[in-house]
């Protein structure tokens, strides 16, 4: 840990745990499940593998992260989130709700993992109405199920095979198909399902409004 504050607030003893570099982003990176080293470094680019490793050993240490062995046939040792490093998520949400509205400074291409974390962000439950559907999504490799119902959307890493539609596209497809405004022909991406109920699904994420002026 390369800083401490001095004050007993929950906030500061909360930032002496996650308030360094790549933490929260490392946080970020195993909310909807365990992962390798590698698909972290993968997930995670611009951070050199001395400070992903460094992050880890002192995520480890506040018993944010642990390290687990999977079970076959992965049989691999790979990097999750404790009971209380789980408990980061309702305040991981409204933070990332913030920051989107703050202008967009970086060219980098979402991970599949912030990519989920940007749609739970912007979901409309109003436009979402009375829309239930489960959708498999098939993303560079990774797959996530969003599901829609009682107007509150849930993404999980999970493979679904009866889910009533499939997107298989890029998470920058994805981004360029929810954020972007592009049309399912615009983007190289395969549709299994009503391609009317995929479009309305598509529509269901607001960009957030941003802050062009401070007070």
């Amino acid at each position: 840990m390369t800083r401490a504050y001095d004050d007993p607030c929950g906030l500061a003893r909360a930032l002496n745990l996650v308030g360094d570099r790549w933490a929260l982003l490392i946080v970020r990176e195993l909310l909807l499940g365990p992962k390798r080293f590698t698909q972290l470094r993968r997930g995670l680019p611009g951070a050199s593998q001395s400070m992903l490793t460094a992050r880890l050993a002192e995520l480890e240490e506040a018993q944010v992260v642990r390290r687990r062995r999977l079970g076959p046939p992965a049989s691999t040792w790979a990097y999750e989130l404790t009971e209380w490093g789980r408990e980061l998520q309702p305040a991981l949400v409204p933070l990332a709700r913030w920051g989107s509205r703050s202008p967009l400074t970086s060219s980098a291409e979402l991970s599949v993992d912030a990519l989920a974390l940007a749609l739970t962000t912007t979901f409309d439950p109003a436009a979402a109405g009375d829309l239930e559907v489960r959708c498999q999504l098939r993303l560079d490799g990774d797959t996530l199920l969003l599901t829609i119902y009682d107007g509150k959307m849930d993404v999980t890493r999970a493979d679904a095979s009866d889910a009533d539609m499939v997107i298989e596209t890029s998470a920058v497809g994805l981004r360029a198909l929810t954020f972007g405004g592009a049309s399912l022909d615009a983007v190289d991406a395969t549709i299994q399902g009503d391609r009317e109920t995929v479009a309305r699904l598509l529509r269901l994420f607001k960009r957030p409004t941003p802050i062009t002026t401070l007070d």
